[in-house]
């Protein structure tokens, strides 16, 4: 059967797509490819953060669901995302980047042979950027382009994917046997594990702390992690192997943007497999990319009613000039 190929994208909850916009944007620097909405709650707008051209494995995606309380971080919970950069150099670029805009972060410290960069946002949604200068393995994206970051430094994709579990055998054993991951090194309670060709780009880590409280789902935590699958013909391969050691799936989603099938592995633990196409340049041409409301083929008829039901967020950059800086 083929293999996992490694991290596709990161879905969360963030209270405001108007701050998460601006965040992602004007912060991190990562450009909007895709304004959407939940297409199971249209009344929810879906962001989708990525490379220069959204390319597979580089984005982070949030829902804004109206009324949901603020998540509560602990344990069984994907609990920390990372962004790939450039070099050690980046970070700090980053550090500095962050003190000058007061982003709440930690210092650099290295986890696993790599320096790292923790940080917040105003969520509380947990993160991590990721040196990439003696990575090896799935090749990072392209850094936006047009964006406010220089180009050596700016965000190139998604790293390691960090999850908190009370009940580390379980998840193990879920990785290993079902999804074929390898554990590859083990640093106190922190457990990296890879697949496919590895590197920043194929990994999670899994923190064995059975002793925090149970993490509640809510906005600044996440949502779900997706990984990458080459195709519809592939990931027909992974719904049949899935159910074969009992777990439940959702059987074939189609996305439009990507292929998909979502499996509930833990309790608030959930992992789709997505396609690497079509991807998010169907649509909307490269200069104005996420500029307007992009609605699924299936959705489209509903256009004006779902215009009329999430408030107007204006996502325009073709004609700002940023200052790298």
């Amino acid at each position: 059967m083929n293999g996992l190929i490694g991290i596709h994208h990161v879905t969360a909850i963030t209270s405001s797509a108007e701050k998460n916009y601006d965040f992602f944007t004007n912060v991190l620097g990562m450009r909007l490819v895709k304004k959407t909405v939940n297409q199971d709650d249209i009344q929810t707008y879906h962001l989708f953060f990525a490379d220069d051209k959204g390319n597979a494995g580089t984005d982070m995606t949030f829902f804004d669901f109206p009324g949901i309380p603020k998540g509560e971080h602990g344990t069984n919970e994907i609990s920390k995302t990372s962004f790939r950069v450039p070099t050690n150099a980046s970070l700090e670029y980053w550090l500095e980047r962050f003190e000058r805009l007061n982003v709440t972060h930690e210092s650099i410290i290295e986890r696993f042979g790599v320096r790292t960069l923790s940080f917040i946002d105003f969520d509380d949604q947990h993160y991590q950027l990721i040196s990439d200068e003696h990575n090896t393995g799935v090749a990072a994206g392209t850094p936006w382009q047009a964006g406010p970051i220089p180009l050596e430094h700016a965000i190139t994709g998604l790293g390691p994917i960090f999850i908190r579990t009370a009940h580390f055998d379980y998840m193990k054993e879920v990785l290993e046997k079902v999804f074929n991951f390898k554990e590859k090194a083990v640093s106190d309670f922190d457990h990296l594990f890879e697949v496919g060709e590895g590197g920043n780009g194929a990994q999670v880590i899994i923190e064995d702390n059975p002793l925090l409280p149970q993490a509640r789902q809510g906005y600044g935590s996440v949502h779900h992690v997706a990984f990458r699958v080459e195709n519809r013909e592939v990931l027909e391969e992974w719904i049949n192997h899935i159910q074969s050691y009992g777990l439940n799936t959702s059987g074939y989603v189609n996305r439009h943007f990507f292929e998909s099938l979502y499996s509930q592995v833990a309790p608030q633990i959930l992992f789709e497999l997505a396609t690497d196409g079509p991807g998010f340049m169907g649509d909307e041409p490269y200069e104005t990319l996420g500029e307007k409301l992009s609605l699924p083929p299936f959705l489209e008829p509903k256009r004006t009613t779902i215009e009329k039901s999430v408030r107007p967020i204006n996502t325009v950059r073709s004609n700002i000039n940023y200052t790298k800086e």
